[in-house]
């Protein structure tokens, strides 16, 4: 079952509408509610979100800017689907930008960082082993923003913030296999250990190859 972000508290003005609104579109796409190809009607999301349909098509414009869906006259809103050659291209630069991300996360942690991604770590553990794919997977990626937030450079997350909205419906894809989902957490596992030793080379190597593992497997899944 797919977690769905529509019932919680609807924000008041109408900038933070149109991202509520955005957000929910949004990880619909990654968890595949929306499959490539698919069409979003504004009339039908405005009345199931019960919002008019300034927020909808403004949360649209926001969705088509991060690369998810296209927009056109003829059609209206269809959302992208990507192959296996951008998928290698997108996880080649998110595996370099995390991996530098992971290193100097690791040069600085300080223990209340630790403390929060301890306390994600096992969460994410918890999820995995009961089969919650879905809450795995926002654990997850709450791991893999906090490393790049917490990383000390700005540059770093802005540029990383705007190539995941089209990587993360890859990664969901790719927790889906099996062989693939015990890999990643011995992944996640060794990243811990060397955090926790404040091993910056062993960190940024271990990201690496994690994201690069990733990648391939979204492009073969596509």
């Amino acid at each position: 079952m797919v977690a769905d972000t529509a019932h919680t508290h609807r924000p008041d003005s109408a900038t933070a509408t149109a991202q509520w609104v955005a957000d929910i579109l949004r990880d619909r796409i990654v968890k595949g509610v929306y499959p490539p190809g698919s069409r979003i009607v504004e009339r039908k999301i405005s009345a199931e979100l019960e919002v008019s349909r300034t927020p909808v098509r403004e949360a649209l414009k926001l969705i088509d800017a991060d690369g998810l869906i296209t927009i056109s006259r003829n059609k209206g809103a269809q959302v992208l689907q990507y192959g296996a050659e951008e998928a290698l291209a997108l996880f080649d630069v998110i595996a370099s930008l995390e991996s530098l991300a992971a290193e100097r996360l690791a040069e600085r942690i300080d223990p209340e960082t630790l403390d929060r991604l301890e306390e994600m770590h096992d969460r994410m553990l918890t999820y995995h082993k009961v089969g919650n794919h879905s809450d795995y997977f926002d654990t997850n990626s709450e791991i893999h923003d906090l490393i790049v937030g917490a990383c000390g450079n700005p540059i770093v997350t802005e540029t990383h913030r705007k190539l995941m909205a089209r990587a993360r419906r890859g990664r969901f894809l790719a927790i889906m296999k099996p062989e693939r989902l015990q890999e990643a957490v011995a992944e996640h596992e060794e990243l811990m250990r060397a955090l926790r030793a404040g091993d910056a080379d062993g960190a940024g190597r271990i990201w690496r190859r994690h994201l690069l593992h990733t990648g391939a497997t979204v492009a073969a899944l596509l």
